[in-house]
């Protein structure tokens, strides 16, 4: 089976299913897969801290704030697995406590609390005034919940503290951790989310970032010159900004998208942005400018559902849509081998 961007485009019109079938073949998906990134925390990492807490609190006999804030300057991971136990995010953790206490803890400061501990675990926190009252006051609203038991919000509703190991105050928190169940692993899978989901959220530009790695290796290793933009980077003549432009902004003869999506619905809104790239070249034409051709290059199962979504894809290239798998034929069948300077 050949692929769309292997022949004329008329070809690829007169037989768009069988082409959006032969793109279909290629895509893979990487979902299984994730990078670490900076500020993953490893499990025994998160385990040292939940034994630290443990043993404080007495086998969480004792859920005092004034102990356990004290802990959290002592082995900051204490702090992750706090939050992780209530399982709210740092906004939220950071909103309830200025509800609860009184004490005005931003979200953002929820947020670099978080990430600082994630990037440097065994680092000290900040032991100025203002960290103290704000650890404080986190550690204290945490102790509220969770030294007491899920109040009633109605047969329509459900309370987010309403878990195994929260729903019942301390009590079940304590015969969670001794019942031979393995409570810290649970936390940590509860930390990482649904489960890796939190995780895969904070490394979202990395998983796209392989693509666009892959992208650049090409054009290097065939001495292309290219410009690759910056996330919300602003380019004249580009009311939206493309991954790639070749040679330069100031002569863009090439345009490259590079999007990795699993899921359907956001590959949807990345066809639409690749569909008015190509509108502008069409403009830039009709008023007697240089046009560019429009690549797509594509990965993840997103892209594979939606068969109109994929027409939509090889109309606006013109058959010019490659994934991981054929992106060793990306200069050969598009005009950057007009750009080529390394055999």
């Amino acid at each position: 089976m050949k692929y769309p961007f292997e022949v004329p485009f008329t070809e690829v019109e007169a037989e768009i299913d069988l082409y959006i079938s032969s793109v279909f073949s290629c895509l893979e998906s990487e979902f299984l897969v994730m990078p670490k990134g900076e500020g993953f925390v490893d499990y025994p990492v998160f385990e040292r801290g939940y034994e630290f807490l443990k043993r404080i609190t007495n086998g969480f006999r004792k859920i005092d704030s004034r102990s356990i804030t004290e802990a959290a300057f002592q082995n900051p991971m204490v702090i992750i697995v706090l939050r992780t136990m209530l399982g709210f995010t740092p906004p939220e953790w950071a909103y309830v406590t200025t509800q609860r206490t009184g004490v005005e803890v931003s979200q953002g400061f929820a947020r670099t609390l978080d990430r600082n501990i994630r990037m440097s675990p065994m680092s000290a926190l900040s032991d100025s005034r203002v960290t103290r009252e704000r650890v404080g006051a986190l550690v204290d609203a945490a102790c509220q919940l969770l030294n007491m038991p899920v109040p009633e919000v109605g047969p329509d509703k459900i309370h987010r503290l309403d878990k195994a190991d929260t729903s019942t105050g301390p009590s079940g928190i304590i015969s969670l951790s001794n019942r031979g169940v393995p409570y810290a692993m649970l936390l940590y899978e509860r930390f990482l989310g649904r489960p890796f989901a939190g995780h895969r959220d904070s490394v979202s530009e990395l998983v796209g970032d392989s693509l666009e790695s892959a992208i650049e290796e090409v054009l290097t290793k065939a001495g292309i010159s290219y410009r690759k933009t910056k996330r919300a980077e602003r380019i004249a003549g580009f009311d939206q900004t493309p991954d790639f432009i070749i040679p330069s902004e100031f002569n863009p003869q090439v345009v490259i998208e590079a999007k990795i999506t699993e899921d359907d619905g956001t590959a949807r809104d990345k066809v639409t942005r690749i569909q008015h790239l190509a509108e502008i070249s069409k403009m830039k034409s009709t008023n007697g400018f240089p046009d560019f051709e429009v690549i797509a290059c594509i990965g993840g199962r997103g892209f594979g559902v939606r068969r109109e979504d994929m027409k939509k894809l090889l109309i606006a290239t013109r058959g010019k849509v490659f994934t991981l798998k054929t992106l060793n034929n990306l200069v050969k069948f598009t005009s950057l081998h007009k750009f080529k300077t390394n055999e």
